[in-house]
């Protein structure tokens, strides 16, 4: 008995040391993808609660900018969560809101600012709260 336990020890010892099989590391590494964009819709919902909060004239190019680049921080499953909220979200206020062109095109430039890693205090307004 004492042998078998110790052959079973030494097996799951050897096991977990050797290299995994590619479909593994996939696993993994899609997994990771999965979490990163979880939390990067976190992220992104996060900076939309903080700026209904703030109500804050002006202030909608920073939280746009901070939510991409929490987003992005995370990894490539958070830049991706990113993009694509953003986009839907910027589609969906096109056609809806009448802020027009132009302030779509500000925002999706405050959005890329923020997911390239660029600092999102470069668009926050003056007197916002330090809060924020």
């Amino acid at each position: 008995m004492r042998l078998w336990v110790c052959i079973v020890l030494l097996s799951t010892v050897l096991c977990a040391s050797a290299d995994r099989p590619a479909i593994f590391d996939r696993m993994i590494r899609a997994g990771s993808f999965v979490r990163d964009a979880a939390g990067g819709s976190w992220d992104m919902y996060r900076a939309y609660r903080d700026m209904r909060e703030a109500n804050y004239k002006g202030a909608d190019k920073y939280f746009h900018a901070r939510g991409n680049y929490d987003a992005a921080r995370r990894g490539p499953g958070g830049a991706w969560a990113a993009r694509v909220i953003s986009d839907a979200r910027e589609n969906w206020q096109g056609s809806v809101s009448g802020r027009g062109a132009e302030d779509t095109r500000l925002d999706q430039e405050a959005n890329a600012w923020g997911r390239s890693g660029g600092d999102p205090n470069r668009y926050r307004p003056k007197g916002l709260p330090s809060k924020y």
